[in-house]
C-alpha cells in the first residue's frame, strides 16, 4: 500500500486545471517510455471538470491521442447515449474534440447493448476485455493503468463501490454489477478494489465542502468497507487532489503549505 500524497488547491477550477496539466505530463511520459499510455476516467462533477480543463489546455496537443487507451472506473447501466452515462459526458467534455483511436476507447456496456438488461453479464464482459488487454508484464487480469482517477463521494464511495455494499467486499473479480446503489440509477457497473489497485497511480479527486467529511474519514485510517476511498491506492503512487473546501477538515500537517 502506497501512503497517500495530498495536493490542495485554492478552488475547484484551479484544481481541475492543475490536475489536467499533471495528467498531460503523465501521459506524455508514459508514451515517451513505452509508446502508449492507459488512463481510467471517472465521471461526476470533478472528473468532468478535469476533462473540460484538459480540452481547454494548450498543452493537450503534446499527447498522442491515437496511442492512448481509455477505460472507465464505473458506469451507470443505462442505454447508449443516455446523458447520465459517464462515457456520454466524457465525449461532450473532451473525447469528441481529440483524435482518439476508437478501438482504444473502452466504454463499459450499455443496458441496450449485446448483454441486454443483464448487468452481471455486462460486467463479466468488461472484465474479459480488461483481461485481454493485460500483458505478461501486468502480472494479473487487468492492465497496469498509468493513471486511474476516482471521484470521492460525500459518503466516501469511489467508482460505484458504496460503503458496506457487496461490491466493496469483492476480492476476486475485477468488475462487478452493482444492484441497489444508494444514489440513482441503482444499477451500475464498477471496477473493484483489486482492479483499482493494479494501477500504477491512483488519483482521488475531491472538491467542495460536501466532500470535506469524506476526505477526513478516508484519510484518518478508516476501513475500506466503511469508507471505500480508504481502500483505493496505487502500486507506485496514491495522490489526493483537493480544493481548500474539501481539505477543510484535514489536519494541516497532512499537506505542505505550498500546495494551498
Amino acid at each position: 500500500m502506497t501512503p497517500p500524497q495530498l495536493v490542495v488547491h485554492r478552488d475547484k477550477e484551479l484544481m481541475a486545471q492543475a490536475a489536467a496539466a499533471r495528467l498531460i505530463t503523465r501521459i506524455v511520459d508514459a508514451q515517451s517510455s513505452r509508446g502508449h499510455a492507459s488512463v481510467v476516467l471517472t465521471g461526476g462533477r470533478n472528473g468532468n471538470g478535469l476533462l473540460a480543463a484538459l480540452a481547454a489546455a494548450p498543452a493537450r496537443d503534446a499527447v498522442d491521442w491515437s496511442r492512448l487507451d481509455l477505460w472507465w472506473g464505473d458506469e451507470r447501466f443505462l442505454p447508449e447515449g443516455d446523458p447520465e452515462r459517464n462515457v456520454t459526458q466524457a465525449r461532450e467534455a473532451l473525447l469528441d474534440a481529440v483524435e482518439l483511436d476508437p478501438a482504444r476507447v473502452h466504454a463499459m456496456p450499455a443496458s441496450d447493448g449485446p448483454h441486454g438488461k443483464d448487468v452481471d453479464e455486462a460486467a463479466a464482459a468488461y472484465a474479459a476485455e480488461l483481461a485481454a488487454a493485460a500483458g505478461p508484464e501486468d502480472h494479473g487480469p487487468v492492465p497496469s493503468f498509468d493513471v486511474l482517477m476516482l471521484g470521492v463521494g460525500p459518503d466516501t464511495h469511489v467508482a460505484s463501490l458504496f460503503p458496506e455494499l457487496p461490491a466493496v467486499r469483492e476480492t476476486e473479480r475485477t468488475v462487478v454489477g452493482v444492484h441497489g446503489a444508494p444514489k440513482p440509477p441503482p444499477v451500475r457497473i464498477s471496477l473493484t478494489l483489486p482492479a483499482i489497485r493494479a494501477a500504477r497511480e491512483v488519483w482521488l479527486l475531491a472538491a467542495g465542502e460536501d466532500k470535506a467529511e469524506a476526505a477526513a474519514i478516508a484519510l484518518s485510517g478508516a476501513g475500506e468497507i466503511q469508507a471505500p476511498a480508504a481502500g483505493a491506492y496505487g502500486r507506485s503512487r496514491t495522490l489526493w487532489l483537493l480544493d481548500a473546501a474539501a481539505a477543510s477538515q484535514l489536519p494541516r500537517a497532512l499537506y505542505p503549505p505550498a500546495s494551498a
